[in-house]
């Protein structure tokens, strides 16, 4: 056999042994994720000993070096791995913003001494990551932030506010834009640095959104000392590092609502709620129609979403194509929501046991979210018109 091949067989045989039962329903879902750091509370001993087995062989991020935790894998290896769980229906073993956002970030900023320190913690799930970048009054401009660090020697003072914080009061640790020049253009007086949310000065609160979840918070920075050592790139030049963070933040988005079913496929949802005809097929035409646009368009986006792994596996830069994945990523989701809706109809707005007190409609509406965080619909379409289309006064 090859070494691909010899790889692929010690994979099977490994995962066989080491996937719990109850990690293997090919659920990928908000409520199925690992989100790990101090305060996780596990659903399972399955769910623990998954994180922790796939985390110390480094599986957890397999590509990347096993110096910072990784698995140190090739993009070939990497591939295999993601087939063979695929195979059994593995669950992701850990789902953080470290992974998808920070780490890619600090791989390529990031000094030695800061990959040692985070990105082994990263990998092996102990330590939760939020994101401080958008403002009260720097949504889609985001460079009009406000939020300043002064200057005190070997570290800095930090006040100000941010806003749409996901999971900030769960977090351990942030990444956050922060103002360091007053006088320079704003793209250019921006540093990134990353601190304790334990840290005194640091305080959250939640915001309830019209799904009934908190999943978003108001973060408030009175008088934060941020030590220098955790100031990732070079002062004032913290936009680099936000610009490159958000391609992998966009593509995150884009992958996770694009392939979103928690486990079924709408058919088969459909078929067991709404019966099916004598031939097999779901008993309502018109959904019918529907469902099948869907899979289509679910199917062409995974062909997408594979053929950017395989460039970003290459080293190749993604660009402007994660505002695609992002754009189209979300807007799929939508999609599916409204037809998991169309299913049960008006039932489904009723807080009942029936409906599950309502929960998928509150899913429903958290989706109208997914147009927002991350990057507006609106802003996403106006980099695939100049970027990618270079369409004439885009």
């Amino acid at each position: 056999m090859s070494d691909l091949e010899t790889f692929r067989v010690q994979t099977r045989e490994w995962l066989a042994k080491n996937c719990p039962q109850d990690m293997r329903d090919g659920a990928n879902s908000e409520e199925a994720s690992c989100w790990g750091g101090r305060n996780w509370e596990f659903t399972s001993e399955g769910q623990r000993f998954w994180l922790e087995r796939m985390g110390a062989r480094g599986w957890t991020v397999p590509t990347w070096p096993k110096e910072y935790g990784g698995g140190g894998l090739s993009k070939e290896e990497a591939q295999v791995l993601a087939e063979e769980m695929a195979a059994i229906g593995a669950r992701k073993p850990h789902d953080n913003f470290g992974i998808t956002m920070l780490g890619p970030a600090l791989l390529k900023f990031g000094s030695h001494e800061q990959k040692l320190e985070h990105l082994p913690k990263i990998a092996r799930g102990e330590i939760r990551w939020c994101q401080g970048y958008s403002e009260p009054g720097a949504g889609s401009d985001l460079a009009s932030l406000r939020t300043r660090a002064d200057d005190h020697g070997d570290h800095y003072i930090v006040n100000g506010q941010k806003i749409w914080t996901s999971y900030a009061d769960k977090a351990d640790w942030i990444f956050c834009l922060v103002r360091t020049d007053f006088d320079a253009p704003k793209h250019k007086g921006i540093s990134f640095v990353l601190f304790d949310m334990a840290n005194e000065g640091v305080s959250t609160k939640p915001i309830k959104l019209i799904s009934g979840a908190s999943a978003f918070c108001e973060t408030f920075f009175d008088n934060v000392r941020v030590e220098k050592a955790n100031l990732v790139h070079e002062e004032n030049k913290g936009w680099d590092v936000a610009k490159y963070l958000l391609t992998h933040e966009r593509e995150m988005i884009g992958s996770l609502f694009g392939a979103m079913t928690g486990g079924r496929s709408l058919g088969e949802i459909a078929a067991h709620e709404l019966g099916t005809d004598t031939a097999g097929r779901v008993d309502d035409p018109i959904l019918r129609g529907k469902l099948v646009q869907n899979e289509l368009d679910a199917l062409a986006f995974g062909a997408l979403l594979e053929s950017v792994s395989a460039k970003a596996q290459a080293g190749e830069s993604l660009g402007a194509i994660s505002s695609v994945l992002k754009y189209y990523g979300t807007e799929l989701n939508k999609r599916r929501h409204e037809l998991l809706m169309d299913m049960g109809g008006s039932a489904e707005l009723e807080v009942t046991p029936a409906s599950g007190d309502g929960q998928r409609a509150r899913d429903w509406l958290r989706t109208k979210a997914n147009s927002i965080e991350g990057g507006t619909s609106e802003v996403q379409l106006q980099i695939i018109a100049k970027q990618i289309l270079q369409m004439p006064g885009a």
